[in-house]
């Protein structure tokens, strides 16, 4: 089936995504920089429904996926729009993630090849898109992070499995302190493919023009393949340093996936005054004092969740993911981690329990387990391309 789309743009009732038709390579572009590219809701449907007509139009052989502005490629969902409807306890909020993951899906599925210029801040939603494509390319102005237990979340957006990429000790390093990596450290921990300069970035568009229709016949997969990839890699390492790469050593000792929550704390807090003036003091102070900082419920339920997602299908770690955001905003942290971070910014929230030494297993699980009977849960068929 083919549906014809010409050289357009996608434009609403503001043109938050944007697209156009370069060489049969179909341009994707969120635009939204005074709000990082962060994900409305609008968005989402909007770029589930492009992806939907891309992935039947024999006269598309490929999507990027890249971003206005230069500060971000996407700074996560719209976490202010959720908090204002889980506080007037409209359910609404719940068809947002039941789309995004469908669109997440969708991309790590995809059929054409994606490629995702992550060229700036990248967080949250904006790690659900970028991970499921065949060609992560960052930059020098590239910044990922998990951040979620800040705000009394998890980790989600398929976080659960595409983190099963790196290293455990490091995954769980990543998804608890929400530490942030630059584009060297994303390449080094299989988050990224190309590590190019932004600068080189700028003129893709022009090199793609150059391709010849003959490279990007998609009966040769392949071949295809290698002109897109040679339009962004520049032929030479621009990765820089790797800060995470020295600390490795570290991060394997105190994130060991035996340790629970309040042992991995206690054993980084003994360790401050012991190293005090060395190199490892302050990365020590840092991660006990962010890990003190974040929802200590929130923390059990992604070491937890981390842990599984391990030994669990695509679809499943999005199942798990939805049933525990579910139940994080609706009993859980998230409301007071918005309230204190982004709303009041007094950025004392007050966590239920308050410390990770009162948290309960019961109450970890409960967080774990599913709200719905598997037949009722919103993402039972996610697995299903929907056209």
């Amino acid at each position: 089936m083919k549906v014809a789309i010409e050289k357009m743009e996608w434009v609403y009732a503001e043109p938050t995504v944007l697209l156009r038709i370069v060489n049969r390579v179909a341009i994707i572009t969120l635009n939204r920089p005074q709000a990082l590219n962060a994900l409305s809701h609008h968005m989402v449907k909007a770029l589930s429904d492009l992806l939907r007509r891309c992935r039947i139009d024999d006269g598309i052989v490929a999507v990027v996926l890249e971003a206005a502005g230069e500060k971000a490629f996407c700074a996560g969902g719209d976490v202010r729009e959720l908090y204002q409807r889980a506080r007037k306890n409209d359910q609404a909020w719940l068809q947002f993630f039941v789309d995004e993951y469908r669109l997440d899906y969708a991309l790590h599925k995809f059929p054409k090849p994606v490629v995702a210029i992550l060229d700036g801040v990248t967080m949250g939603g904006g790690m659900g898109l970028a991970q499921g494509a065949w060609l992560r390319v960052v930059t020098e102005r590239t910044r990922m992070a998990m951040p979620e237990a800040r705000i009394g979340l998890i980790p989600d957006v398929g976080a659960t499995s595409f983190m099963t990429k790196m290293p455990i000790e490091v995954a769980l390093y990543f998804a608890l302190t929400g530490a942030s990596l630059n584009g060297a450290d994303a390449l080094m921990w299989n988050l990224a493919d190309l590590h190019v300069s932004s600068e080189w970035l700028s003129t893709f568009e022009e090199r793609l023009m150059a391709v010849p229709p003959s490279n990007l016949d998609p009966s040769f997969p392949d071949r295809l393949k290698r002109a897109l990839r040679e339009v962004f890699d520049a032929g030479a390492s621009h990765a820089g340093r790797a800060p995470t790469r020295t600390l490795a050593p570290l991060i394997k000792c105190f994130f060991d996936p035996r340790m629970r929550i309040e042992n991995i704390v206690g054993k980084l807090k003994d360790r401050v005054a012991i190293n005090k003036g060395s190199e490892a003091a302050q990365w020590i102070e840092t991660t006990v004092t962010a890990l003190e900082q974040h929802s200590p419920t929130m923390l059990y339920v992604t070491r937890e969740m981390m842990l599984r997602g391990r030994c669990a299908s695509l679809g499943s770690c999005f199942r798990m993911e939805l049933g525990c955001v579910s139940k994080a905003i609706n009993d859980g942290d998230f409301v007071e981690g918005v309230r204190a971070h982004l709303v009041d910014k007094d950025r004392k929230p007050r966590w239920a329990p308050a410390s990770v030494w009162e948290v309960r297993p019961e109450r970890v699980q409960y967080f774990l387990a599913s709200p719905w009977r598997v037949d009722e849960h919103p993402l039972r068929d996610i697995e299903i391309l929907h056209p």
